[in-house]
């Protein structure tokens, strides 16, 4: 995009505004203040006009829950120029099949197109790589810094290099360990996903688990609860979280580390009862003068939360496309874009 020029021209960016709501207002704007330097610049080079289209959640069709009315507001109070914000891309059922007709919509009277959606380039869809077949297309701000920022962790490395992974779902960040976890000297595993693994270990490599940790009667935040070794979590309980050794444990080898990514949470860390493990962890990678690289919509919120966001060297939009291009898959709004 940089190369671009835009000047006098009509512009489609496909930005990732897919924000959370609450009571019909943006709970977090992260990810639409992410957007606002390829606004500005598009601006600064004089574009004729900025149409801008995203999606919102995961409707089955037209849904007034998911109307980007809210998002749209949002946007206004924060770019003062004059745009044009699109209804919810995944309102239209040739979005997620990436119809052609759909893609030729989304273009007509456009003159490019801007990919700027990092957190969607994982997804074939319409207004990911569709437009981008039908109009010339670029990368915009956003998408540029995620891949350099990102891409990092492929290449050589600062040392001791240090993975932390946690969270619910094993299966999402199978491929992401393999890929990178051979190349790390500590692989730090918490959450459910810890559990998972103690039950099988599916990895080529050695990872740490919980020593202990803070388990409770029921899934619930009152829930009694108590600090427990691993293996000492009494019948029906449930582990909600990393106990305190284990925090201890996982911060001393975080603050050594020259390169940190953290992706998932160690526990149910909405609920602030169980919340001390996540906590430790963003405070540690915070504080670490080393190279940090956060992933995640929850490890991004419990910074966020925190008022850490601003202290790692890279907090990242995108959930499972930043995993996608760490496990060494092609990512098809990448790949659609000309090189150069």
């Amino acid at each position: 995009m940089r190369a671009a020029d835009v000047s006098g021209r009509r512009v489609l960016v496909r930005a990732d505004l897919n924000v959370p709501l609450e009571n019909g207002r943006v709970a977090d704007d992260t990810r639409i203040r992410a957007a606002l330097p390829t606004l500005e610049l598009l601006r600064e080079r004089r574009a004729a006009a900025i149409t801008v289209c995203s999606h919102l959640g995961r409707p089955k069709g037209p849904d007034p829950a998911y109307s980007m009315e809210p998002v749209e507001a949002r946007l206004r109070e924060l770019f003062e120029s004059e745009l044009v914000v699109l209804e919810n891309t995944r309102f239209e059922p040739g979005e997620t099949t990436n119809d052609r007709a759909f893609a030729q919509q989304l273009a007509e009277g456009q003159d490019l197109f801007v990919q700027d959606a990092f957190g969607s380039v994982h997804r074939a869809h319409a207004s990911t790589v569709g437009a981008a077949e039908v109009l010339p297309a670029y990368a915009g701000l956003l998408l540029e810094r995620e891949l350099e920022e990102l891409g990092k962790l492929l290449g050589d490395v600062e040392r001791p290099f240090v993975l932390v992974s946690g969270g619910a779902k094993v299966d999402d960040k199978l491929g992401v360990l393999r890929n990178l976890g051979g190349k790390a000297d500590a692989v730090l595993v918490g959450g459910k996903m810890a559990e998972e693994l103690r039950d099988g270990d599916a990895l080529p490599f050695p990872v740490e688990l919980p020593t202990d940790v803070v388990a409770a009667a029921e899934f619930a935040e009152d829930a009694e609860a108590q600090v427990v070794p691993y293996d000492g979590v009494p019948a029906g309980w449930l582990g909600l979280d990393i106990g305190p050794e284990t925090r201890a444990a996982f911060a001393e080898r975080i603050a050594a580390a020259g390169t940190i990514f953290w992706n998932g949470p160690m526990g149910v860390f909405e609920w602030p009862r169980f919340a001390e493990g996540t906590g430790a962890v963003a405070a540690a990678v915070a504080s670490s003068p080393g190279y940090s690289v956060v992933g995640g919509a929850d490890s991004i919120r419990a910074l966020s939360e925190l008022g850490l966001a601003d202290q790692v060297s890279w907090a990242s939009t995108g959930g499972g496309a930043a995993l996608e291009l760490l496990e060494g898959k092609e990512l098809p709004g990448v790949a659609v874009i000309p090189a150069g």
